[in-house]
This record gives C-alpha cells, sequence and structure tokens, in this order.
C-alpha cells in the first residue's frame, strides 16, 4: 500500500492518497503566517488506517518547516495537537 500525503495549494488542503486514491484531506485557509485548519476528513473506505493522523502530521510539520503558526479549527486537528505535544509550540496564541 503506497501512502501520499501532498498539500494541493490550489484547493487549500492536504491530501492522503492510498494507491493513487484520493483516501483523506484536511482544508485550511492561510493568513498571513497562520494556517487555520478547518476540516479533517476520512473516506469510509479507508477509515481505521491511520491516514488522518498521517496526514495532520505531514501537515504540522509543513508548516513547522514553512514558518506557519497553527490555529486548530478542526476538532481532530485540536485532539491530534493535544496528544501529541511536540506541536503545541505551533499553536497560535489567543488574542489578550
Amino acid at each position: 500500500m503506497a501512502v501520499d500525503v501532498v498539500d494541493n495549494v490550489e484547493r487549500s488542503r492536504f491530501e492522503v492518497h492510498v494507491d493513487g486514491k484520493l483516501a483523506g484531506l484536511a482544508d485550511y485557509r492561510l493568513r498571513g503566517a497562520t494556517i487555520a485548519f478547518t476540516h479533517t476528513e476520512v473516506a469510509a473506505d479507508f477509515e481505521g488506517q491511520g491516514l488522518a493522523g498521517t496526514m495532520v502530521r505531514h501537515a504540522l510539520d509543513a508548516s513547522r518547516d514553512t514558518g506557519l503558526r497553527v490555529v486548530p479549527l478542526c476538532s481532530y486537528v485540536a485532539s491530534y495537537i493535544e496528544r501529541h505535544p511536540e506541536y503545541q509550540d505551533l499553536l497560535e496564541a489567543a488574542p489578550e
């Protein structure tokens, strides 16, 4: 099984592909130096294989590599960051 994660900039989403088929996506909005993840889903045929986690890990690593701060509006991304403290430094601080 070949798993690839790509940043589909034209559609503002990260995508995970399995053997060339779109298996899931993580939508985002870019604003300056901030990336807001708004929705994550994996197709029913591909659930239970850890693909959402693989995709979100890739998206967060890419965000770090490009210096983006993360706003996890999507509950999956928020819970992923909560479970993986190594990504908490990416969180955009709430305005005071």
